[in-house]
């Protein structure tokens, strides 16, 4: 949600941000919603002085008898009653368009942020890792003879559909052990408080974090309203609704690992390979609530929280910083990181971890004191820590083998009781 009172301030600068998003100027249309709205909420409050005024003489002409001002002036009250209503229901409308119509636009990219149409004007920043050789075609993870006996998607297609899958044995052990190696490590080593939130919410949750109402397509909804999540950004972020904390409690860095679920509308025939893209799926999410002094850099912090998940699991990956055309529709700077895939023989996204600035805080209208008393909006950010399922897809594919078993980093050792290998048979050894 954007401040009317920045556009006011500054209508060419906000056209100018604008349309580095690919969007046409549109200042004028708001500033003429505001215009309409402020004038029939000013000349309402003028009817309603006017129709007080008349109230108040309509007693006193009574009582002089004279009763063509009596009935002047009960007329004119009359009137104004009316009139106020028509500008009020006016101003209601006016409202109700200049929100809508704020709520539609993306937005505003960080000056930092590279210009560019599409994903070809993404910039990389950050490289880790040589991604291995093998002496053998390396295998998607589905392929791999170790994974066969715990990936099951024929069975998950008789249960749901095709994007779904049923995990056992020693996959679904991994799946596990990767999900709680994430919280792990959030938790002890970079100071985020873990949560446990629900995956059914409100509407007002939804637009808080901008899935609504934009979005609605690429979610699921109940028949009584409520909506699944797409990640837990939508609930760590929306503790913060409705309230105004000190500035002495932020930032306030969380996690939470649950399930998942996305349509992914308008995405079909893309990625639909194994695990790559589900219906759904679980995650490790990371929320900072921040002031705005600190936001950029809680940026670079959560970004590195996330890489060095990766660089413990001995994973070879890619930062990038995601262009203007490419940048998801509530951030104002994102960067995705990309683990290296070798039965795919490219990257691939893994998290991607966004600064939204006050764009989600308004909306839901989370706010901070700070020393001078005054109430000011928060900064929100979030970013996956990591996807678990592609994360499982990682470790399955860079750790092959010839044999068709699949070597488990040392990290996720202890998860495992000691065991290090799937053997090509699919059994934890």
């Amino acid at each position: 949600m954007h401040d009317i009172r920045q556009i006011r301030d500054n209508p060419a600068g906000f056209d100018a941000a604008i349309t580095r998003r690919g969007l046409a100027p549109v200042s004028s249309d708001i500033l003429a919603l505001d215009a309409a709205r402020r004038a029939d909420i000013s000349a309402a409050e003028a009817a309603l002085a006017e129709r007080n005024a008349a109230t108040k003489l309509v007693g006193a002409a009574k009582a002089k008898g004279d009763e063509a001002e009596f009935e002047r002036l009960r007329a004119l009250v009359a009137d104004k009653k009316d009139e106020i209503a028509r500008l009020e229901a006016a101003a209601k409308e006016q409202d109700q368009r200049l929100n809508d119509l704020l709520m539609g636009l993306p937005n505003l990219p960080h000056d930092d942020v590279p210009d560019g149409a599409d994903e070809a004007g993404n910039v990389e920043i950050h490289r880790w890792g040589t991604p291995r050789s093998f002496d053998f075609k390396p295998l998607e993870h589905f392929d791999i003879p170790a994974v066969r006996p715990g990936m099951d998607f024929e069975a998950a297609a008789k249960l749901s559909g095709s994007r779904f899958v049923v995990l056992k044995g020693a996959i679904v052990r991994l799946h596990r052990a990767l999900a709680q190696f994430m919280l792990d490590t959030h938790v002890t080593e970079n100071g985020l408080t873990e949560h446990w939130t629900p995956v059914l919410v409100k509407d007002a949750a939804m637009y808080g974090t901008n899935q609504l109402p934009k979005f609605a397509e690429d979610s699921y909804q109940t028949t009584n309203g409520w909506w699944l999540i797409p990640t837990s950004e939508v609930t760590l972020t929306n503790l913060m609704a409705g309230e105004i904390v000190d500035e002495a409690t932020l930032p306030r860095r969380m996690t939470a690992h649950t399930q998942c679920f996305r349509s992914e509308a308008g995405s079909a025939g893309k990625d639909t390979s194994g695990m790559l893209r589900q219906h759904q799926f679980e995650k490790v999410e990371m929320v900072s609530i921040t002031t705005p002094e600190t936001s950029r850099a809680e940026l670079d912090r959560m970004t590195r929280c996330a890489e060095k998940l990766l660089e413990a699991l001995l994973l070879p990956y890619r930062t990038i910083v995601l262009c203007t055309g490419d940048m998801g529709f509530g951030a104002r700077r994102t960067h995705d990181i990309e683990v290296w895939l070798p039965g795919q023989n490219t990257y691939r996204e893994i998290s991607s971890c966004s600064v939204c600035g006050d764009f989600q805080a308004r909306r839901m209208n989370a706010r901070f004191r700070s020393g001078d008393g005054k109430p000011d909006f928060v900064h929100t950010l979030n970013g996956s820590g990591l996807a678990v399922g592609r994360c499982l897809i990682a470790v399955l594919e860079n750790g092959q083998q010839a044999d068709g078993s699949v070597w488990i980093p040392p990290a996720l050792h202890p998860y495992l009781g000691g065991k290090t290998v799937i053997s090509p048979d699919g059994a934890l050894v």
